[in-house]
């Protein structure tokens, strides 16, 4: 049986180091979306934007040259949703960033090089 996707609650950029700034400010100050303070202030690394219902996450990053957008999936069937992306050749990525120990998720890339976080509904 085909498990249920949907779409999550985060996307993410991840942006060049030297584009960082001008984009948080972009948002911030052009379009002056709200800003959720995130639980440790101290990662200036990273920052959030309300983004209608959903969260937009920005994060520097000194190992990309363009930015990436990268979005959350959830299923209701972690392992069948595991089974049934690898019956369809879709390529998963758990190298490409570390989830914190015992988080439930793993990553995928469309065929269009997009990352897709694949968590579970609960």
């Amino acid at each position: 049986m085909k498990p249920v996707f949907k779409p999550g609650r985060n996307m993410a950029m991840k942006v060049p180091a030297h584009e960082y700034d001008q984009t948080v400010a972009f948002y911030r100050d052009v379009l002056g979306f709200e800003l959720i303070p995130l639980d440790n202030d101290e990662d200036s690394n990273t920052i959030r934007f309300k983004f209608g219902d959903k969260v937009l996450w920005i994060d520097r990053v000194t190992t990309v040259s363009q930015t990436e957008i990268w979005l959350e999936v959830t299923t209701d069937d972690m392992d069948g949703a595991a089974e049934y992306l690898q019956a369809n050749e879709v390529v998963r990525c758990d190298e490409i960033e570390p989830l914190p120990d015992g988080f439930e998720g793993f990553w995928i890339s469309s065929p269009a090089n997009i990352i897709h976080l694949v968590t579970n509904s609960d």
